[in-house]
């Protein structure tokens, strides 16, 4: 019998729909929670979408997996994550430890004592510093005054986070103390009403509507500024044991402190021995990922942050090691982990439609992998809108398709 996992997602990021395909590939039964109109329609994935409604999160994300039961949760984005947190305490103030639920949850993200930890950035770093691993220090600020004090402290430049924020949208580098005292207000005042009901018109999107009601402030964080570049990993991790992992260096970003756009597969032992002893200490499960910076000169790696949910890369299968998808299904089932042929040999992978939305001439849709789901025709029409785009776009899977020896589908 096939296993059944759960994607929980909150918006309609498209590495959730090639997440639920990889997984189905790789042999699951699929049920979603996303919301109404959701990239997933456009997909041959034929299990139930439950739908998420953002003025009463918990309850229909509760609602998703009672009737779904599955083996497995994976969210793909830290409200999907922090509505699975809010689940368990629902469950645990209204029911006993253990019950079904909590024990599903657990499963799918590891022991509860590790979700207030991975929910702190300031929380984390302190962990992740006891295990002897390096990381930027970091101080959580409440006020103009404790930031003064923070940036006398740390110097300038000095980067603000604002917790429960992701995709770059709650990061800045200030470089003076008029730039910190701007940063710290915007990342710290809840969405503006206009914004989120122009998002819940506009894209459907009503994540925003409750922040935005409730006035609820952001907790902000101040860290030191680490120069290098930016890495990422993602992990598929199972009781505390590391099942399998990708690295990559970031080549390219949509924006300067937004998502990757082309990566770069690379091991670095630093990054790994990070991850294995994270992973044991708060005893993980499921997809995590993380964020690092490498310096330059020594290649050493330093930690500066962890995502407990899957990233836009989880989809990406390339070979022993290295198929997330495969190691999740032979976790569930007991089995041997059966992976999935290595999807390209080519290290550097343009992610879409990321990077041909920021460069349709990007020399790195030719130089690298462009990772277009051309078995989904559908999928790739609604991310490429507007019909010379679509031209273009299989124009260029033409012109691939000449000069390469891999085989890519008809639409």
């Amino acid at each position: 019998m096939k296993p059944k996992v759960l994607v929980a997602t909150t918006c309609r990021w498209l590495p959730a729909v090639r997440l639920a395909l990889a997984l189905a590939d790789a042999g699951c039964k699929v049920d979603a929670v996303c919301p109404p109109r959701h990239p997933l329609t456009k997909t041959k994935i034929d299990g139930v979408l439950h739908k998420y409604q953002g003025l009463a999160p918990v309850r229909s994300f509760a609602r998703a997996i009672a009737q779904s039961k599955p083996d497995l949760i994976i969210p793909c984005d830290d409200l999907a994550t922090a509505h699975l947190y809010a689940c368990y305490r629902r469950e645990i103030r209204f029911g006993e430890e253990g019950n079904p639920s909590c024990t599903l949850i657990e499963r799918s993200l590891g022991s509860s004592e590790s979700f207030r930890v991975v929910s702190s950035r300031a929380a984390f770093m302190r962990l992740a510093q006891e295990e002897g691993i390096r990381v930027p220090r970091t101080e959580v600020i409440s006020d103009i005054e404790e930031l003064r004090k923070c940036t006398s402290l740390l110097g300038f430049p000095v980067v603000l986070k604002a917790n429960g924020t992701s995709g770059g949208e709650g990061v800045r580098v200030v470089r003076t103390p008029e730039e910190g005292e701007r940063a710290f207000h915007l990342l710290q005042s809840p969405p503006l009403f206009a914004r989120a009901a122009k998002r819940a018109l506009v894209n459907q999107d009503l994540t925003l509507i409750w922040p935005a009601i409730r006035r609820r402030r952001f907790t902000v964080n101040a860290q030191t500024f680490e120069a290098g570049r930016d890495a990422t990993s993602l992990a598929a991790c199972w009781n505390g044991n590391v099942l399998a992992s990708l690295h990559f260096e970031v080549v390219n970003k949509c924006t300067s402190n937004g998502p990757a756009s082309v990566v770069r597969l690379i091991e670095n032992p630093d990054m790994f021995a990070a991850i294995k002893r994270i992973a044991k200490r708060l005893n993980l499960s499921g997809l995590h990922g993380f964020d690092f910076l490498i310096e330059s000169e020594t290649r050493s790696a330093v930690l500066i942050e962890i995502n407990p949910r899957a990233t836009q890369v989880g989809h990406l299968r390339l070979g022993p090691g290295r198929d997330l998808p495969a190691a999740l299904v032979a976790a569930i089932t007991g089995e041997t982990i059966r992976e999935a042929p290595q999807l390209t040999e080519n290290g550097t992978i343009a992610l879409f439609p990321q990077e041909w939305k920021r460069n349709p001439e990007s020399s790195f849709l030719r130089s690298g992998y462009h990772d277009v789901p051309w078995e989904e025709p559908d999928l790739v029409r609604a991310c490429v809108r507007g019909r010379q785009n679509v031209r273009e776009l299989y124009s260029h899977r033409e012109r691939i398709r000449a000069f390469s020896t891999v085989r890519l589908p008809n639409s």
